[in-house]
């Protein structure tokens, strides 16, 4: 009896060899959950679905799927890189995980020894939309800077729907009560299944060949009501993208709900939430606009009552200028200025007159006691005293001019003396200096001037024998002919 009780130990392990020999390589799908990668590089998480739950473990020598440049399940080799499943695992996601049932020991659990992990069902379409998503991006197609504003209340719009959708049947609903009125012209296209994106593509480009017409659309507004991934796959095909990034009109995209989001919408110009929540952003509340008309109609008139208060004031203005500047006020005041100006005239007239009067007063006055017998007497005994004075004091000045003249006039008697004798002084100099300087002086003590055709002989070459010659003296000159011509110094004599 006690040969058949087994040891925990024992019991794990034959589960665990059984388990592992009736399930040596599987294949489970589930959801993942309680996804956790610790910083030993093994991931540990559960699949689940709506009955049960499935311990995993991913370890990190089982990982080689990151350096693979195929599909493990298709053969398929990829040209360009794509993430791994490590980088897209997360919970929520739906994916297919392959590996070998084991029993963990310790806790008496078994688990999935995790192999090969794939994205299935909307996982696939979750990782080529983040796939597309890095691609486009990394093409600029959504930067913020290339979106342009949508134009105010448009009154032409170009709507690509299905016309038998439910999008378009919310999107005019709401546009009949709003904006100012406008002309919505429809593109129909398919909005799902295989041949939804060629058909978006070409409602966009047909849509985008009115522009620049008279009556061509200002906008474009890509609607879609809500649906699944797959459902709304059309909108994240990069031919769809690649069209909404090209278009010459700004392009406003409401596809799904609120929180669906494809890649159309990222590329558009904006997004709305809603095919609802297009029309909001296009136009106004019409009410909204009635309430700015009547805002509006009270700023006029209030501006109206503003204008004509302010004209009114400068028209009173006018017309109190126009009768300060009439004819008959100009003659009015042209008249008081000339009374008063009369008034003026008449008191500096008297003023003058008085002032003239008291004037000849003071002066007859003051001649009366200018030239009266007693003043005159004055005057006399005055006249008397300065010539007694002048008599007295011409001699002494008169002495005093006669001193100051004769010492002038020695002064100027040495002055001329010395003058003289400095300039008797220098004409000696100068007459010594052109005695020397004459030619004919020497003439006197003995030397003599000789000449030959009018220019003096400087040296025996110049006069050969038989030259004619005139020897000049202190007392007068000679005519000669040399004979002979010696040479100072060489002892050498030439006759002819």
């Amino acid at each position: 009896m006690q040969e058949a009780i087994l040891t925990v130990r024992e019991l794990t392990e034959q589960l665990r060899k059984s388990l592992e020999g009736r399930f040596p390589f599987v294949w489970v799908r589930g959801e993942v959950t309680n996804f956790s990668r610790p910083g030993s590089g093994h991931v540990y998480f559960s699949l689940k679905d709506q009955d049960a739950q499935l311990q995993c473990v991913w370890f990190r020598h089982m990982q080689r799927q990151a350096d693979q440049g195929f599909d493990p399940l298709t053969g398929e080799v990829f040209d360009e890189p794509r993430p791994s499943p490590l980088e897209l695992l997360r919970n929520g996601l739906d994916v297919l995980c392959a590996g070998r049932i084991s029993v963990y020991a310790p806790r008496g659990q078994y688990q999935l020894a995790v192999e090969l992990v794939q994205p299935a069902g909307e996982g696939l379409l979750a990782q080529a939309f983040e796939e597309s998503k890095r691609k486009l991006a990394a093409l600029g197609y959504f930067d913020h800077g290339r979106k342009r504003p949508l134009p105010r209340d448009p009154q032409r719009v170009a709507l690509v729907t299905s016309p038998t959708g439910a999008a378009i049947h919310d999107f005019l609903e709401l546009a009949r009560d709003r904006g100012s009125g406008s002309c919505i012209r429809l593109f129909p296209s398919l909005v799902q299944g295989a041949e939804a994106a060629p058909a978006i593509v070409r409602a966009l480009a047909e849509a985008n060949s009115q522009a620049g017409q008279n009556d061509g659309p200002q906008v474009i507004v890509l609607v879609r009501g809500g649906g699944s991934l797959e459902d709304l796959w059309a909108f994240n095909e990069e031919s769809v993208a690649k069209a909404v990034f090209e278009s010459r009109l700004p392009v406003l995209a409401g596809i799904g709900h609120e929180v669906d989001m494809t890649l159309a919408d990222m590329t558009a110009d904006m997004r709305a939430a809603t095919p609802s929540h297009a029309a909001q952003l296009l136009w106004p509340p019409r009410l909204e606009l009635h309430q700015r008309v009547d805002e509006a109609r009270a700023a006029l008139r209030r501006a109206m009552e503003r204008r004509l208060e302010s004209a009114g004031q400068r028209l009173r203005e006018y017309e109190k200028a126009l009768a300060w500047f009439s004819p008959q006020r100009h003659h009015e005041r042209l008249y008081e200025r000339l009374a008063v100006l009369d008034a003026a005239l008449a008191r500096a007239a008297r003023h003058w007159l008085e002032s003239r009067e008291a004037q000849t007063v003071r002066l007859e006055r003051a001649l009366r006691g200018s030239f009266g017998l007693e003043k005159l007497d004055i005057f006399d005994a005055r006249l008397k005293h300065l010539h007694a004075r002048l008599h007295a004091a011409l001699p002494r000045l008169t002495d005093e001019r006669q001193r100051a003249l004769n010492y002038a006039a020695l002064r100027l008697q040495s002055a001329a003396r010395n003058h003289v004798a400095q300039h008797e002084r220098s004409l000696d100099v100068l007459g010594a200096a052109l005695d020397a300087g004459d030619p004919l002086m020497p003439l006197s003590r003995g030397y003599a001037l000789v000449s030959a055709g009018g220019s003096l002989v400087r040296s025996v070459e110049t006069a050969p024998p038989g030259t004619e010659i005139q020897v000049r003296l202190a007392d007068g000159s000679l005519a000669a002919v040399v004979g002979s011509v010696n040479h100072a110094g060489r002892g050498k004599r030439k006759k002819t």
